[in-house]
């Protein structure tokens, strides 16, 4: 769903988003492009020409379904409290977390998810999916991930397949 945060909002947001850029970015994949200091759409495509160039031809197009709505709240804070040690950061965080969303007037809870559209949703995600990141890295597979799309290259249609069948068998769900 998309949030809206208020004009205060987004500016807290913002503050956190950067100091945590601070801690987490470099850690990140160099495979991961989106919503990264000084990487771009762009950055991907000129990778994903050099992986066709050197004979990796066929593309897995994985978009994770529904990813944004399904964000585990209490895992992602498990790996927040890894490497934030200020507890009201913690508590803000969870707080904006589970701030809700409002549908016709009505304000629905949130139990999972992060809503699109504030400037610390990118960096949680991007947080959540650098499990994935690594894990496609140590199988030794060519990728571009751009916000939750992943593009893994491969030499032929029957490596596509294993790959798509390895993906699903880690529990991520993609269209």
């Amino acid at each position: 769903m998309l949030g809206i945060p208020t004009v205060l909002d987004r500016l807290i947001q913002q503050a956190i988003a950067q100091e945590l850029n601070i801690i987490y970015d470099e850690s990140f994949s160099d495979n991961s492009y989106g919503f990264r200091p000084n990487r771009s759409a762009k950055n991907a495509i000129e990778k994903a020409k050099s992986y066709i160039t050197d004979g990796y031809k066929w593309v897995v197009d994985i978009d994770l379904e529904n990813f944004f709505d399904r964000i585990n709240h209490d895992i992602l804070m498990y790996k927040l409290t890894k490497d934030i040690k200020d507890k009201r950061v913690l508590k803000l965080i969870r707080r904006y977390l589970q701030s809700g969303i409002m549908i016709g007037g009505i304000v629905t809870k949130s139990e999972n998810g992060t809503p699109q559209g504030g400037p610390l949703s990118p960096l949680l995600s991007n947080i959540i999916l650098d499990e994935l990141d690594k894990e496609l890295e140590r199988r030794g597979h060519k990728f571009c991930r751009y916000d939750d799309d992943y593009n893994i290259y491969v030499k032929s249609e029957r490596a596509g397949k294993r790959v798509m069948e390895s993906i699903s068998s880690l529990g991520f769900h993609y269209s």
